[in-house]
């Protein structure tokens, strides 16, 4: 084994590809001669893209325009102009609570369950396949359950027959049953460690497939080029050729921490004490289907969707310092 090469000449030897001289490749195709020659395919998404532009593109560009009115379902649209922001940023302490719990709940969620469904599918990946499939089932079936936030509720009852508070008694730990899904001061973090638990969904499935579709003889190849550890293994081979992946992973985790509201609404009631555990999309649900204030629920709306935009790109430009494959 070559062990002085540096990391970046490994780096530079190992991800180092031949480009193709061929001239008709260097030619530009029009949209004309790629809807010639992929005619096919294009009339197979037309289904996926006709639904995607009715309950996706369509109600996007409503909710804009109607955040600037006033529209209740049952009357015209009136429009208000920025009257809707200014209440939702200056006068609506409740949507401040909702936005410091949602922000709060999703920089600390986020990160975690990203980095747990990555670290845990590693080290699932490196068993042989039969242990490998029984484990990825055992952590991916908590998401499926629909029996999960009975179970969670039961585990943090605010009574003494509650798992928590009946193992805390015991144990001398605590004389009196503590209300976990009702304090202020611990509703929100037991809705967190259920969030947590509960992510090993999608985005652990695409760290599985992407360690699987890693090619076992790109690290022999390396190892031939002088990496030497595990780390220079991540770092050089893994990492690279998880890109979409990490990407993937990523935007779904963002959703997920910052669409969370069932989770809410399921254990702690909705609403919960004095808002302690309202978040954004609760609050959209509160306007938009139970006081039928659709211009606002709308604007609430479109300010959760431009700062997820923004998180994303954050996350673009985090993931441009890995090394392409």
């Amino acid at each position: 084994m070559n062990s002085g090469l540096t990391n970046s000449k490994i780096k530079k030897r190992f991800f180092t590809f031949n480009k193709n001289t061929d001239e008709t490749a260097k030619k530009k195709i029009t949209y004309k001669q790629d809807f010639k020659m992929h005619k096919s395919l294009y009339f197979m998404i037309i289904p996926y893209a006709l639904f995607f532009f009715m309950f996706i593109i369509i109600p996007i560009i409503a909710s804009f325009f109607l955040s600037f009115t006033s529209y209740n379902m049952f009357q015209t649209p009136r429009f208000i102009g920025l009257d809707n922001y200014i209440n939702l940023f200056v006068d609506d302490s409740v949507f401040m609570t909702a936005v410091k719990n949602t922000f709060f709940f999703a920089l600390l969620t986020g990160p975690l369950s990203y980095f747990l469904c990555l670290l845990i599918a590693w080290f699932i990946n490196e068993f042989p396949k039969p242990v490998r499939v029984f484990l990825t089932l055992v952590f991916y079936a908590p998401s499926l359950s629909s029996c999960t936030y009975f179970i969670w509720k039961y585990i943090f009852s605010g009574d003494a027959y509650g798992v928590v508070n009946s193992f805390l008694i015991n144990i001398g730990f605590i004389n009196e049953p503590i209300q976990w899904l009702a304090d202020e001061s611990t509703n929100l973090i037991v809705l967190m460690i259920v969030q947590v638990w509960m992510s090993l969904g999608t985005s652990f499935l695409a760290f599985i497939a992407g360690f699987q579709g890693i090619d076992k003889t790109l690290y022999e190849a390396a190892d031939v080029d002088g990496i030497s550890n595990r780390y220079q293994e991540l770092i050089y081979i893994t990492f690279p050729l998880l890109k979409p992946q990490l990407l993937f992973s990523a935007i779904m985790q963002i959703v997920n921490s910052f669409s969370v509201s069932t989770i809410s609404s399921s254990l702690c009631g909705f609403p919960s004490t004095n808002y302690s555990a309202h978040t954004v999309v609760l609050h959209i649900q509160d306007y938009g289907t139970i006081r039928y204030e659709m211009g606002y629920a709308c604007a609430i709306s479109v300010t959760l969707f431009i700062s997820m935009i923004l998180i994303r790109r954050l996350i673009d430009f985090v993931l441009r310092y890995i090394p392409d494959a």
